[in-house]
Parts: structure tokens; C-alpha cells; sequence
């Protein structure tokens, strides 16, 4: 009996061992990976640490970079601007001399006009010196019937009304008398400015302000004949359009409707973006909305 109860403890107390020792095992296994955990845990920390210290640089060093692109970037738009300010200067230092250089051009043209005039008048003045005298009559002496009769004396050299005067003077002067209503002056000189400066570049000008003073004396008839002139005489010339128009003008004054309308149309297809031309086509459509007799 009593080796049937010991038997019996000793299988109840190896029976209550085994699960504690299991336990055990299970425990120290548990801690030994809680160990791992806590030694992975502090590797993890201390590359964390490591990589914040490191981004911590790093934004440093952007910082400092960007502090110096932005300077950079001022020092360029300074230096553009600089450079936008001295370009700016010089642009401007170069329209002045531009026109300093046109300004002496028109003057040496000027003076050069003015050579040519005077240039002409020492000529014709040397014809009047060097015209032979008259040859001397002794008023006692008796007429001899037998001698042959005197070759008949040279008419004198008259100078030209325009000796001395450049194309710019003579021009002004007769667009003075025009602007200031001395309309036989005005036309007089505008002639004379013609005849002796055809080739000039304001022969044009001066044709057509001779239509224009005709016009201004309710001369239809002479400026239709002036402003044809122009249209003849100077084409290309920025006076065509204007004679056209004018000279429609002029016409519808006469009751040449047909050739007003001739001339309206001329100048409104030829020049349309023109004053002239924008003011012949207003003219065409008031006649073409006026009722028919």
C-alpha cells in the first residue's frame, strides 16, 4: 500500500513538473527575444539619431545654399539691371547723335543749296562783266554814208529773278505768301521755284500748293489743271493723293460729277489707307446717297 502511494506522488510530481519546466523554457525563450527587440530597438535609435543628425546637416548646408543663390540671384538681377540702365543710355546717347547728325545734314544740304545759288549768281555776273562795251561815237564827227552800219549791240544779261536764293529759301518764301493770303506772290514764286529747281524733292510740294491757291480763289478751272499737273508730273509722290482728292473736289465745284467720281475713285482705290483716300471714299458714298436727278 504504501509503495502503491509513494509510486502514485512521484507521478503526480512528475506530472506537476513537466508543465512549470515547460513554462520556464517558454519564459526564457520570451526574454531572450525580448532582449533581441530591446538591443534592435536601441540599434534602431541610434541610426535614427544618427540619420536626424545627418538631415540636420543637410539642411544646414541647403540653407547656407540657398542664403547664397539668393545672393546670387540679386547680384545678377542687379548686374541686369545695370547693364538694362547703361544699354539704355547708350540707346538714348545714340538718338541724340542721330539726330544732331540729321540736324547738321539738313543744315550742310542747306548750305550747299546756298553755294550752288550764289555759285550761279557769280556766274551770271561774270556774263554781264565780261560783255563787250559799246563802242565809244565821237558826237563831232560827220556820219560817213559809206561806212558799213555798226553790228548791232548784244543784248544786255539780265539776271535771273532767283540768283542768289537757294530751293529752301525760294520755297518758303512763296509758301509764306500762300499761308499769309498773298495768293499772285505765292503762285509767282512757286513758278519761279519750279522753273529753277525742277529736280527738287519739294517740286511736288510746290505744284500742288499752286492747285491749292487756285482753290483757295474759287479758280476751279486753274486748280484742276494744277492738281492734274501734280497727278502727271510727280507720281509716286505722297502729293498724289491729295491732288486727286482736290481735284474731285474742284470738279464737283463745276459740276463734273463723272470726273469728280473718276478722280474720288482713283485716289480711294489707289491710296485707301490714306487721309486722302479714307476722305475720297466719305465724298463717293455722300454722292452715291444723294438722289439722282
Amino acid at each position: 500500500m504504501r509503495r502503491r502511494t509513494a509510486l502514485a506522488l512521484a507521478v503526480l510530481l512528475t506530472w506537476l513538473a513537466s508543465p512549470a519546466a515547460a513554462q520556464n523554457r517558454e519564459h526564457q525563450q520570451m526574454a531572450a527575444e525580448l532582449r533581441m527587440l530591446q538591443e534592435q530597438a536601441q540599434q534602431l535609435a541610434l541610426t535614427l539619431a544618427t540619420l536626424n543628425q545627418a538631415l540636420a546637416e543637410s539642411m544646414k548646408a541647403i540653407g547656407a545654399l540657398g542664403g547664397r543663390l539668393d545672393e546670387s540671384n540679386n547680384a545678377t538681377r542687379k548686374m541686369f539691371a545695370d547693364q538694362k540702365l547703361l544699354i539704355d543710355n547708350i540707346a538714348e546717347g545714340v538718338r541724340v547723335i542721330r539726330e544732331r547728325t540729321d540736324d547738321t545734314n539738313v543744315r550742310i544740304a542747306t548750305l550747299r543749296e546756298e553755294l550752288e545759288a550764289l555759285r550761279t549768281t557769280v556766274q551770271a555776273l561774270q556774263q554781264v562783266a565780261l560783255a563787250p562795251p559799246p563802242a565809244p561815237v565821237d558826237p563831232s564827227a560827220l556820219p560817213d554814208p559809206n561806212a558799213p552800219a555798226p553790228p548791232p549791240a548784244p543784248p544786255p544779261v539780265a539776271l535771273p529773278p532767283t540768283a542768289g536764293l537757294s530751293p529752301t529759301r525760294l520755297y518758303e518764301t512763296a509758301r509764306a505768301d500762300y499761308f499769309a493770303g498773298q495768293w499772285s506772290s505765292a503762285i509767282s514764286g512757286f513758278e519761279a521755284f519750279l522753273r529753277a529747281f525742277p529736280r527738287s524733292e519739294q517740286a511736288d510740294d510746290a505744284q500742288l500748293y499752286i492747285g491749292e491757291t487756285y482753290y483757295a480763289q474759287n479758280q476751279w478751272a486753274q486748280a484742276i489743271t494744277a492738281y492734274t499737273r501734280v497727278i502727271d508730273s510727280y507720281p509716286g509722290t505722297n502729293s498724289v493723293p491729295i491732288a486727286y482728292y482736290k481735284r474731285g473736289l474742284a470738279e464737283q465745284q463745276l459740276g463734273q460729277i463723272d470726273a469728280a467720281r473718276a478722280s474720288w475713285e482713283a485716289a480711294a482705290k489707289m491710296f485707301p489707307d490714306s487721309d486722302a483716300g479714307r476722305l475720297a471714299k466719305q465724298s463717293l458714298d455722300r454722292l452715291s446717297s444723294q438722289p439722282k436727278p
